[in-house]
């Protein structure tokens, strides 16, 4: 497949380790929180978005990580003003009895960054599947590393929408790739509990892989690193 812009981030994904899914959203995810805690932090438009969207707990912890606390700061002083207002103002006129629960339901679901991730994956994943048709393409996601859990789910999910009876074929290299994944963890998680028998215990114990086999499960499992 020729390589263009919108094949280009894919294909730098499908090189590196680890799920190329996580990479892609991980890579989404570092621009959208570098992006507002920079100078878009001032552009009127883009304050309106935050004030009303507000951040998830994870994207906090990633917004006290960039350390400018007081772009932080500035963002909460005003999205609380907007969370009292949307909650608190004088109701209008011919509001419905439950439009209160429904705005505080939406300020609590909702997040600027998992927004801003959610648009720019569903360009990415368009892109995806078009490169599937590809058999180099094939073959290069075949010998991944493996797809997370929840990025699998996200696949075969998409997969009939963006490949209709090619979904099939599809589903399966996946799952082989997944299924690989589970069985290698599995044999590194067993590892790491026979260890701790006291007749494999000793400075020569040989742990194999199976340091990190917890911490790698984790990541499997959830997306995330832990």
């Amino acid at each position: 497949m020729r390589e263009s812009l919108l094949t280009i981030p894919i294909s730098e994904v499908m090189e590196a380790d680890g799920c190329p899914i996580c990479a892609m959203r991980n890579t989404l995810e570092s621009r959208t929180v570098d992006y507002i805690m920079g100078a878009a932090m001032m552009e009127p438009d883009v304050r309106i978005e935050t004030n009303k969207a507000g951040f998830c707990s994870l994207h906090f912890a990633r917004m006290l990580k960039a350390k400018n606390r007081l772009s932080l700061a500035l963002m909460l002083q005003t999205h609380l003003d907007q969370v009292n207002a949307d909650l608190f103002a004088r109701k209008k006129l011919f509001e419905a009895k439950d439009a209160k629960k429904k705005r505080l339901s939406r300020i609590n679901e909702s997040c600027f960054v998992c927004d801003k991730i959610d648009w720019g994956m569903e360009r990415l994943m368009r892109t995806f599947f078009e490169m599937w048709e590809d058999r180099q393409f094939r073959e290069t996601l075949a010998g991944r590393d493996y797809i997370c859990l929840p990025h699998y789910d996200l696949l075969v999910s998409l997969s009939p929408k963006y490949l209709g009876k090619g979904a099939a074929e599809f589903d399966k290299a996946v799952g082989e790739l997944v299924q690989k994944h589970i069985h290698g963890l599995y044999d590194d998680v067993s590892k790491y509990c026979s260890m701790y028998d006291y007749r494999n215990t000793g400075k020569d114990a040989d742990w194999g892989s199976s340091k990190d086999s917890i911490e790698r499960s984790i990541t499997f499992l959830t997306s995330r690193e832990p």
